[in-house]
């Protein structure tokens, strides 16, 4: 394959974004991620879910109804509202140089009742509650701040169940399809009259699939603004995100929402959500999850897609980042670190001729800073194949690279100073290897 520093090909994209913040630093305790987040130089946390953890505030935290508890209560009345953890939460992520994606609505409930993904019994009513926690945010009402938070989503997988399913399937959206249609219309009209200037979208649906496209076509329709659409996708397949990234589009395009930002902001390695699940968990957390990850990332890079955000950096199962217990980092974080590295470097730059078993990109500053970033993700279990790759490099003088690699033999990176021979560098890899090549 060939990598030429002088032909910068675009930007590198937001493909390293998450949900969820930093642990809370305790000053009674010493267990926190918070220093190995802000290393990561992640640009936005999206916050949902964000109330299922203590250590952003649990039930006090994010939600409109944790914010907001008593529907009943006055609107307008800065004592109706609880927002003092959900404050915290943001000021600790800003600490760590990320800015917040904030979801209006409630976590998932798998509970056999529903509390707070019922539809709200007065839409208008719930629009202004959000209105005055956009104020409360960004303008400093009721004591508040000027975080200058620019992405506002509205509600998360309404698309989860179909009108005739259950009550216990209704996980995130209680009432019907029609019934969302509505709520969206209002809450997206208040808030764009409100805030002009902030992106305001949704409606973060499971993936792009016909609801999806019956909802863009009703809000098109009904003449409903959005700056953005975010979605969904978990896959083991990282071309996936590409095909999925251009199935949104194309339903955006097709629906008067083409200009819109396409976002994916939940995805993550599942093969499915039955008897793999716990294979799938424990893909997330090993080496395989993190080629995974990288291959996603730069399967994003080269499609349709504005921004992805990884699902999740909250301690849980679901984030391959930190150790559940002890928040020490885990592969896919060091998958995560090197893709930021592109990002800081700006600029992506022509790279051809990459064998078909291996995922790559690579990135300049213009000023002699440049990187590779290489995945061979397999699926296949059995494959044990070593990749062998000649790296071409042109347009700068490389004598000896620092090649990270991150595989099966070495879960924590490890450094080698390699030689550049001809013009080339030749490597060796793993299956489900990450590597980063600094040149």
């Amino acid at each position: 394959m060939k990598v030429n520093f002088t032909q910068p090909i675009g930007p590198v994209k937001i493909m390293h974004a998450v949900n969820n913040g930093p642990m809370r630093r305790k000053p009674d305790q010493t267990l926190d991620n918070y220093d190995s987040y802000k290393a990561l130089k992640i640009p936005y946390a999206r916050n949902h879910d964000a109330s299922f953890n203590a250590d952003y505030g649990g039930s006090h935290t994010v939600d409109v109804a944790n914010i907001f508890p008593n529907f009943d209560a006055d609107v307008n009345d800065p004592a109706s509202y609880d927002f003092v953890l959900t404050d915290e939460y943001i000021e600790r992520t800003l600490e760590v140089g990320t800015e917040t994606f904030y979801r209006l609505g409630a976590k998932i409930e798998h509970e056999i009742k529903k509390y707070n993904t019922l539809p709200p019994k007065d839409f208008k009513k719930w629009a202004e509650i959000c209105e005055h926690i956009i104020r409360h945010m960004n303008e400093g009402w009721a004591d508040g701040h000027h975080f200058n938070i620019q992405y506002w989503e509205i509600w998360n997988e309404a698309d989860g169940a179909a009108d005739d399913d259950s009550y216990y399937m209704h996980k995130c959206w209680g009432g019907t399809e029609a019934q969302f249609h509505d709520f969206y219309e209002i809450v997206a009209k208040h808030l764009k009259k409100c805030f002009p200037d902030l992106k305001i979208g949704g409606t973060a649906v499971c993936w792009p699939n016909d609801w999806l496209d019956r909802f863009l076509a009703d809000m098109h329709k009904r003449r409903v603004p959005m700056d953005f659409v975010s979605w969904h996708t978990y896959t083991t397949d990282p071309h996936q995100i590409a095909l999925s990234a251009k199935v949104a589009q194309t339903m955006m395009k097709k629906n008067g929402y083409g200009k819109a930002e396409n976002i994916l902001d939940e995805w993550n390695y599942v093969r499915n959500w039955t008897d793999q699940f716990v294979y799938s968990v424990e893909t997330i957390n090993n080496v395989k999850g993190a080629a995974f990850t990288a291959a996603c990332m730069m399967e994003g890079q080269h499609s349709p897609v504005h921004m992805m955000m990884y699902y999740d950096a909250r301690p849980t199962v679901w984030c391959g980042m930190w150790n559940y217990y002890t928040a020490r980092p885990q592969p896919t974080y060091y998958a995560l670190d090197f893709f930021s590295r592109l990002y800081q470097m700006g600029n992506e730059v022509k790279c051809t001729g990459v064998p078909a078993d291996i995922t790559a990109m690579a990135a300049t500053d213009g000023n002699g800073q440049n990187g590779i970033l290489l995945s061979t993700y397999t699926e296949d279990d059995e494959d044990k194949r070593v990749r062998r790759v000649t790296i071409h490099l042109e347009g700068t003088p490389v004598k000896s690279p620092v090649v990270t690699i991150v595989d099966p033999a070495n879960p924590a990176p490890v450094k080698k100073d390699m030689l550049v021979i001809d013009g080339a560098l030749s490597l060796s890899l793993k299956p489900n290897s990450v590597v980063f090549v600094a040149c």
